[in-house]
């Protein structure tokens, strides 16, 4: 197993600045790329809002919160982004994320491990599109927030080395977080099986049954984390679309699987929850 020191996240959203931050307060020296400074702009103050927070709550110490923060850099050059492993976490499109890994490639040497954070896309259809050595490309599925969440999805492609996978798996575990092994499939297992999650909520709203903010409380009182409509906002209802219209392309169209029209429209018109300030509810930015 080779030494591990370093790690670039590609994509400086939600997501990726939490994995960030999860990376540089495990103790690697950690780069997050994004070709937007307004993107890293916001990843900053994402991470430094969070770990104040750790600090207020006895989690952390100051002295710890700026060992943190020195292990981070913040970059727009992809030549920046040189690592024992990398981890993208970039819009879910599959031309985008190959294109990204082949651009890299380029730039690192072989060896190093490409994991894709994609919640439904196909591991082995990224990997076969890698012009260089492309067993080293795994799924590292985490979930939001990246810094709370514990699970890690350590998914393998129909190519990918099983060392690979066990060096992400090992990772993970470095990382404090709980992984598994999820062979490649639409969905994988938390998005094929959280897609009803979101969709009977929105089916409970749609029908008038019960609003946005009653639906999540009572899942709240049932033991869940986040309601549905909330858990969205947080994600993201682009990235939630995006995952839900995905897993209804893979199951030809299965009709448990149709896009909800309140979250179609609301992607339509700009409103895609905490990141822009409205969704299902309405934030103060």
């Amino acid at each position: 197993m080779m030494m591990m020191h370093s790690i670039a996240v590609c994509g400086a959203g939600t997501m990726g600045a939490g994995i960030a931050q999860v990376a540089a307060s495990s103790g690697f020296n950690t780069v997050l790329f994004d070709i937007q400074q307004t993107g890293l702009d916001k990843a900053k103050a994402q991470i430094e809002r969070s770990l104040g927070i750790a600090v207020e709550k006895g989690r952390l110490t100051t002295a710890g919160r700026e060992d943190i923060l020195q292990r981070l850099s913040f970059t727009t050059v992809m030549e920046d982004c040189v690592a024992d492993v990398i981890i993208e976490a970039i819009v879910e499109r599959i031309t985008a994320k190959t294109a990204l890994f082949n651009q890299l490639a380029a730039i690192n040497t072989p060896d190093t491990i490409f994991a894709t954070n994609t919640s439904s896309l196909s591991v082995s259809d990224l990997s076969a599109a890698i012009a260089v050595n492309p067993t080293r490309v795994v799924g590292m599925h985490f979930f939001n927030p990246a810094h709370i969440m514990k699970l890690v999805e350590v998914i393998s492609g129909v190519q990918t080395a099983p060392e690979a996978a066990s060096f992400i798996y090992e990772l993970a575990l470095q990382l404090g977080k709980i992984p598994v092994r999820v062979k490649d499939a639409p969905g994988f297992i938390v998005n094929r099986v959280a897609r009803h999650y979101y969709l009977e909520a929105m089916h409970l709203a749609e029908q008038g049954l019960a609003d946005f903010s009653t639906i999540d409380q009572l899942l709240e009182s049932a033991g869940f984390k986040m309601g549905p409509f909330a858990l969205m906002d947080l994600i993201g209802n682009d990235v939630n679309l995006a995952v839900t219209q995905s897993l209804y392309n893979a199951f030809a169209q299965a009709p448990r699987f149709k896009p909800n029209i309140l979250q179609e429209q609301r992607v339509k018109d700009g409103k895609l929850g905490r990141k822009t300030g409205l969704g299902f509810y309405r934030y103060e930015q």
